[in-house]
């Protein structure tokens, strides 16, 4: 890492070497996000780096009483050769929550980014399943100027029948792991198909998911279920997988 800036809550905690690659923890040192608090993110990754990100804990958002919200802004720029892996720990929306979350990446040739995402429908031990005001996520990725992918996801659980079939139905937990590079082709969504094909479902905790190309040089996984943990087995599954079918890496060794 060559150079690192931060100001409070928000902190790089420590970094850890691995084979080829660096590890970064980022921690926040508040209980959790408040009302009105907005949180910027910047990654800038040069030519021929990997580094891989993840946080301490779930990010929590606190209810907000007032309507105006949380919010997350996070802006990923990668060199050529770059290769970044955005693994967070699930989001928490408790009661009364309201939360934004916005991510730009830009990609340049042969440069790849990575990420996976869990969302939580609130403290479900204490009651509260889709009691949160609004979530709003929303992605784009770039490759050189070209806008190749774009999604938005907007969750409000007073307005939407989130239960109904077609929709989540008995499911309450949402993932999703998103993989761009210009080396995707065609077999890849397969073979990530197959390794979670061959994961064990646990009763009561069946998991279900999709796996598929997006537009231009992505591949994107979704998955529901009724609880965080098989989630984010699945997308553990599905990155490790990709590491091995796009790139030829291995699973992650941190240093003892």
């Amino acid at each position: 890492m060559e150079d690192k800036y931060h100001t409070a809550p928000i902190k790089i905690a420590k970094s850890f070497p691995l084979e080829d690659e660096l590890a970064v923890m980022v921690m926040d040192v508040s209980p959790g996000m408040l009302e009105g608090d907005c949180y910027e993110l910047e990654w800038t990754a040069g030519e021929g780096s990997g580094i891989y990100v993840t946080n301490q804990s779930f990010m929590k958002v606190h209810p907000c009483p007032d309507g105006r919200g949380a919010a997350l802004k996070q802006r990923f720029s990668l060199a050529p050769g770059a290769f970044v892996q955005h693994m967070p720990e699930p989001v928490m929306l408790y009661k009364d929550a309201k939360f934004a979350s916005d991510t730009v990446v830009h990609l340049a040739p042969g440069s790849a980014w990575m990420q996976a995402e869990v969302l939580c429908p609130g403290r479900t031990l204490r009651g509260e399943v889709f009691a949160y005001r609004r979530f709003d996520n929303r992605l784009a990725v770039y490759y050189g100027d070209e806008l190749i992918f774009a999604q938005r996801q907007r969750i409000e659980p007073a307005v939407q029948p989130l239960s109904s079939a077609g929709c989540w139905d008995d499911k309450t937990h949402f993932g999703t792991f998103y993989l761009f590079s210009d080396k995707i082709d065609g077999s890849h969504p397969a073979a990530v198909r197959e390794a979670l094909d061959a994961l064990p479902q646990t009763a009561g905790r069946e998991v279900l998911y999709g796996v598929t190309l997006t537009h231009r040089h992505g591949l994107a996984v979704s998955a529901a279920a009724g609880a965080a943990w098989p989630l984010q087995q699945v997308l553990e599954a599905a990155w490790t997988c990709a590491r091995s079918a796009v790139f030829g890496k291995q699973p992650l060794r941190f240093r003892k």
